[in-house]
C-alpha cells in the first residue's frame, strides 16, 4: 500500500474539559497517513490522479481551527471522518498530539486508524460539526 502523509500540522483550537480550556485556544499537532495508489499519478504526473495533500491540509486547518470539542478522542475521530468521507481515502491513520497537557510529559495524544467501512452510510454533510 502506498501512503501519502502530512507531518506535524499545527493548529490552534478549543479542546479540553476545563473552564480555562474552553476560553483559550491550544495548539494541537496532527500527523496523518492516508492510503493511496500513486501509480496512476506517477504515470500521468497530474494532481487529479492522487490525493491533493494541500487540499487535505487546508481542510484540516479550517475544520480543527473552528472546532470546540471537549475530548481529543472526539476531535481525532472527527478528523479521520473528514479525511475518509470528503477525500475518498480508504484507510487513514490520524495521530493527534496535545503537547504540554500533562505536567512532566512532553506529549499526550491519540492515534487511530479508520477505514471506509467505518463510515458506511455517513455522508460528508453528516459529519460532526466543529
Amino acid at each position: 500500500m502506498d501512503k501519502i502523509f502530512l507531518s506535524q500540522l499545527s493548529v490552534e483550537c478549543i479542546v479540553g474539559i476545563w473552564d480555562w480550556e474552553r476560553r483559550v485556544k491550544q495548539t494541537v499537532i496532527i500527523d496523518v497517513e492516508m492510503a493511496a495508489d500513486i501509480r496512476r499519478a506517477a504515470l500521468t504526473d497530474h494532481i487529479d490522479d492522487t490525493i491533493d495533500y494541500k487540499r487535505v491540509a487546508k481542510r484540516l486547518l479550517a475544520f480543527v481551527g473552528e472546532s470546540q470539542y471537549q475530548l481529543v478522542e472526539t476531535l481525532t475521530e472527527a478528523i479521520a471522518r473528514v479525511i475518509v468521507t470528503e477525500f475518498g481515502v480508504s484507510w487513514v491513520k490520524v495521530r493527534l498530539n496535545k503537547r504540554g497537557a500533562i505536567r512532566g510529559a512532553r506529549d499526550v495524544g491519540i492515534e487511530i486508524e479508520r477505514r471506509t467501512e467505518d463510515y458506511a452510510g455517513v455522508s460528508p454533510t453528516m459529519q460532526s460539526q466543529p
